[in-house]
């Protein structure tokens, strides 16, 4: 009898947990049935011992390299209203479950900075500035993991020659998923169409088709290496919760989770700017943003966007 209170117990908080993390929720097919297996084992085995629930999080790797979405290179308001949304969720977790709970960002710019764009000088720099928002903001739930903390005496290139060697799979491979599997050309058609969205400024010179091409091939480099640094988390940081930011199909090991409200599923913090809107508050990019609201500024850096004579409840 003890033993099956015991049980009965971790299940309920074990369901009480998961329900907080769906409120938040990013499904791929939102009216398929999903029955989270592999996220009610995640967070049982924590409940059972009574281990604080860590929650990895691939993202925040750096901002887009295109100013039709973004204001600049460095965390602004749609990082920072982010990061008090991953403590939300720690303080609801804490509620039903004593022991708490704490995010891993697992920063992923270095993975692929080179695939899309941006130097490692400006993935450093966003990470030193996204550190220390999360400390003025008194963020005691949040730590960052990078490449660098495994490969700490490997350069940045090096860092990325070896986690493809070791924790990869060939991208023919990749290919014929892409091909045959619909959720996975789900998201290579989203990463095509990031990659194309954020070179088309700083590939003038290439014709569409071109960098149409460029794109496509770049997007599976991103895909492998992703899918890489999912397998490198998982054997380091193997007793988690694992969430990502892309909508996941039913089964997935990962939960996916929408940081912020916006239009598309499919937009991130670090590829828009936040807007208020007064009653609404959701991410857009920066080229429609500031064509409907005012800039906000903060010491004296562009920070968001609010609507005029916006209503607040």
């Amino acid at each position: 009898m003890i033993l099956s209170l015991k049980h009965d117990a971790v299940a309920d908080t074990t369901k009480a947990i998961l329900e907080i993390l769906l409120r938040y929720r990013r499904a791929l097919y939102p009216k398929a049935q999903y029955q989270y297996l592999p996220q009610l084992r995640q967070i049982s085995r924590l409940v059972e011992t009574g281990d604080k629930i860590i929650l990895t999080l691939p993202a925040f790797p750096c901002k887009s390299p295109n100013t039709d979405k973004v204001l600049g290179p460095l965390p602004d308001m749609a990082e920072r209203m982010s990061l008090r949304f991953l403590k939300q969720l720690c303080d609801e977790i804490e509620k039903v479950y004593a022991p708490g709970a704490r995010v891993l960002i697992c920063s992923d710019g270095h993975v692929f900075g080179d695939l899309i764009g941006v130097s490692d000088d400006t993935i450093n720099d966003y990470t030193a500035a996204l550190i220390d928002m999360i400390k003025a903001e008194q963020i005691l739930c949040i730590d960052i993991f990078q490449l660098c903390h495994v490969y700490p005496d490997a350069d940045f290139e090096a860092q990325r020659e070896i986690l493809v060697k070791k924790w990869a799979r060939p991208v023919p491979e990749l290919r014929e998923e892409v091909i045959s599997i619909e959720h996975q050309n789900k998201l290579y058609c989203g990463i095509t169409r990031f990659l194309v969205e954020d070179a088309c400024l700083s590939s003038k010179s290439m014709s569409k088709s071109a960098l149409q091409r460029l794109s496509k091939e770049r997007a599976l480099g991103v895909m492998q290496r992703s899918e890489a640094w999912g397998n490198l988390i998982a054997q380091y940081h193997p007793r988690t919760v694992r969430l990502s930011i892309h909508p996941q199909p039913p089964g997935s090991a990962k939960l996916g989770i929408m940081l912020l409200n916006a239009e598309d599923t499919w937009v991130t913090p670090w590829h828009s700017v936040f807007v208020d809107k007064g009653n609404s508050k959701l991410l857009m990019k920066h080229r429609e943003a500031k064509e409907i609201c005012n800039l906000v500024k903060e010491n004296g850096q562009p920070s968001h966007y609010i609507l005029p004579n916006a209503t607040h409840c």
